[in-house]
């Protein structure tokens, strides 16, 4: 029988685990738990992000690169030469061939050490250097730029790109995953997520309507959005709002999902005053639409939904393991005897630490 087209209004399927106590898996454990979504996804794109996973150059910059062609790589290699001390330079660990995966562009990475502006923070200065070759360079792309981290993406499903980047020979604490089902931008390997940016990595499922005005808040903190795709900018406003701006995790989540104006004047009166300085501050960081997004950094990972909850979202616990996903049926698939599941509420960040990195 003939149906007439419906538009999938939940897909992209994500999942995360958070090891508190540091302890290293292999990045083949969160497998099973993103291809139990692929059916909320597509094939246009599938990606992860590990932490921990370069413990020999754990004070070095671990830099991905995708490159079209060799001119591309050429003229991105020299740039870094210039800028930084290149440690080790080498391809990606891939498969030669894979059914589920084509169209593969150069892959390359790098261990730096930056050569630093005195006049800048290293951070701010080698976020510079990665907007410089993203914006700059044509046809090539760093798509992850932390210390003792590596984004991993492609357009495919999620079980092929793991497969295709050999992602069981490496282990870290974290690890997120992401399958793909773009709706209104092109599929291609650099708008795969997670997006990255220094040693933050974000996964999100929904879309975000605010891209216009969160986009050009950020342009004027010399953030450049080129990567044509919405979710691009949540991992900037996070950078901003907490290394640069210095806000807690929880606040600025608190911004970007702020409450609806009704809600805060019904707040408790400290709390109520915080939020409308939030609100009239970030203003144009508040990000609208559905969404659930997932948040790693070094220091921990975060899930948080849209401030009605327009996409699901799911955490759980299994001893000093966190877990967060979009379905509880995908977190059984990498731990069935759970010690606490829950559903967060709309807007209200889940947020796990290590248990070395509370303060």
């Amino acid at each position: 029988m003939n149906r007439p087209y419906e538009k999938n209004i939940s897909g992209c399927g994500l999942i995360g685990l958070l090891n508190r106590d540091r302890r290293r898996v292999s990045g083949g454990v969160i497998v099973p738990g993103i291809r139990l979504l692929h059916d909320r996804t597509n094939g246009l794109g599938g990606g992860f992000a590990g932490y921990g996973i370069y413990p020999e150059y754990a004070e070095l910059y671990a830099f991905h690169l995708m490159c079209d062609d060799a001119a591309a790589q050429i003229a991105a290699e020299e740039f870094l030469q210039a800028k930084f001390a290149v440690e080790q330079a080498e391809e990606i660990p891939t498969l030669k061939r894979h059914p589920g995966i084509s169209n593969v562009p150069l892959l390359r990475r790098y261990f730096l050490a930056p050569k630093i502006s005195p006049e800048e923070t290293e951070e701010d200065w080698v976020i510079a250097q990665v907007m410089h070759v993203n914006a700059k360079i044509d046809g090539a792309f760093v798509f992850s730029s932390g210390k003792n981290m590596g984004a991993f993406k492609a357009v495919g499903y999620a079980e092929d790109v793991a497969e295709f980047f050999r992602l069981e020979e490496y282990e870290g604490y974290c690890w997120t995953a992401h399958g793909r089902f773009p709706t209104n931008t092109q599929a291609w390997w650099g708008g795969a997520h997670p997006f990255t940016l220094l040693d933050y990595s974000v996964v999100h499922n929904g879309e975000i309507s605010s891209y216009g005005i969160n986009r050009r808040y950020l342009e004027q903190y010399g953030y450049r959005c080129t990567l044509h795709t919405d979710t691009e900018v949540m991992v900037y406003l996070l950078d901003l709002l907490i290394r640069r701006h210095g806000l807690s995790i929880e606040t600025a989540c608190a911004a970007l999902a702020a409450p609806f104006w009704r809600d805060i004047e019904r707040a408790p009166e400290g709390e109520r005053e915080v939020l409308r300085a939030l609100r009239m501050t970030y203003g144009s960081a508040l990000v609208n639409g559905p969404f659930a997004i997932l948040f790693a950094h070094s220091g921990g990972m975060v899930g948080f939904n849209d401030r009605i909850k327009l996409r699901p979202m799911i955490a759980a616990e299994k001893g000093k393991t966190l877990y967060v996903a979009s379905e509880e049926a995908s977190i059984r698939q990498v731990e069935p005897d759970l010690d606490r599941v829950w559903m967060p509420k709309a807007g209200e960040p889940v947020i796990g630490c290590l248990e070395d990195a509370r303060t």
